[in-house]
């Protein structure tokens, strides 16, 4: 079997399996929130919230910082 080479196709780039875009975003805390020069009503719900006595937050996405992922 001498010059017997597989058969190699070359690889075709596979797409998402909605072919949409799809985004990443930075967690971001509620100081981060507090001093945004433009803030969202995602950013500000997740302030109020905080301001609470007693609340626990993991941060929320900030639409700032989303970036493309391929």
């Amino acid at each position: 079997m001498a010059g017997s080479k597989g058969g190699h196709k070359p690889k075709k780039k596979k797409e998402g399996a909605s072919g949409r875009a799809q985004y990443t975003m930075r967690i971001v805390d509620s100081a981060t929130c507090a001093v945004c020069k433009t803030p969202c009503a995602r950013g500000l719900d997740y302030l109020a919230r905080m301001s609470q006595p007693g609340a626990v937050g993991r941060g929320v996405p900030c639409i700032l910082t989303r970036k493309r992922v391929n």
